[in-house]
């Protein structure tokens, strides 16, 4: 057994305008921290229609392939933009998600760290918005639950942002578990303690200065538990390492110890109930040395505990 680390060179052809913080870079960072590793390397393959059309209606996909500009940018809004490579960059996220499902279930790999952007934890079902464009982790659950016959599948986001669109992907759906650590106040102002979908999300919003003792005492006592008494058949977590003390974008205050910690803990619960299976995908995380030492510490524990 192993961790497959998926990505594809086309993730570096969503380029955004100068100074936009979700770069090409980023890739680049994420990558160079995990090169030395020993992970089975997968290319992402574009995701099927069939697996984008379990969370996004058919006028959503309609709409970015109109949007999709042949040169320069385009501005779906003041943080998202469109280049000509961006439509292949999407695809290939979320396929990497959904392949990953696959390698994971079918016992290929222990777990597996999709390395890919742009992210998706932001897209809504018909609005891409906050850099993302397609729900990569929610396409995968989906694809867990409808494809390989799961009964439950949770998904643990502890980027430093809400994910509302993750969460308006699957609130209906009593199959996922949804909990989300982030921020607040700050974009994208949801991710309210009351916002519970049907019984199935969990929000912990947290303040500024949280701090690395705060956020592990606030999973140990709230999150954790949660998961383990929903018994997930695969967790899957959106890996945002933007609650960084370094992000600019943030203010959590973690380090990297934080999230190899959290992502310990919880391949800790997919032994207990899933037979170790993780899936994660990357997210935010905009301070480049934080977001490659961050991406290092969280892949080197699904590493070690791939052996």
């Amino acid at each position: 057994m192993t961790t497959a680390l998926i990505f594809h060179d086309d993730c570096h052809g969503h380029v955004t305008p100068p100074g936009h913080p979700e770069q090409v870079a980023r890739l680049d960072a994420v990558l160079g921290a995990l090169a030395g590793m020993d992970m089975m390397r997968v290319k992402a393959p574009l995701a099927a229609q069939d697996d984008l059309l379990r969370a996004h209606p058919q006028a959503h996909l309609d709409a970015l392939h109109a949007a999709a500009p042949e040169t320069g940018w385009h501005a779906l809004d003041a943080d998202t933009h469109m280049s000509r490579g961006t439509l292949a960059a999407a695809y290939r996220a979320a396929g990497a998600v959904v392949l990953a499902v696959d390698l994971v279930m079918a016992g290929d790999v222990a777990n597996a760290f999709a390395a890919v952007r742009p992210p998706g934890h932001h897209a809504e079902r018909e609005t891409p918005m906050g850099f993302c464009f397609f729900g990569n982790v929610a396409v995968g659950a989906k694809h867990a639950l409808d494809h390989h016959g799961l009964a439950r599948v949770a998904i643990v986001d502890f980027d430093v942002h809400h994910g509302n669109g993750t969460q308006d992907l699957v609130e209906d759906d009593p199959r996922i578990l949804f909990c989300s650590t982030h921020q607040s106040p700050l974009y994208p102002g949801t991710g309210a303690a009351d916002e519970t979908g049907v019984g199935n999300v969990l929000n912990v919003p947290l303040p500024a200065g949280t701090g690395s003792r705060t956020f592990r005492d606030v999973m140990d006592r709230v999150v954790l538990p949660r998961v383990d008494a929903f018994a997930p058949e695969l967790i899957l977590i959106s890996a945002g390492f933007d609650a960084h003390r370094d992000d600019p974008l943030a203010g959590l205050e973690l380090t990297e110890d934080d999230f190899a910690w959290v992502t310990a803990r919880l391949c800790d619960l997919a032994d207990s109930h899933c037979h170790g299976r993780v899936v994660s995908a990357l997210e935010g995380g905009y301070d480049l040395p934080a977001l490659g030492a961050s991406a290092a510490a969280h892949v080197r524990i699904l590493e070690e505990r791939g052996r």
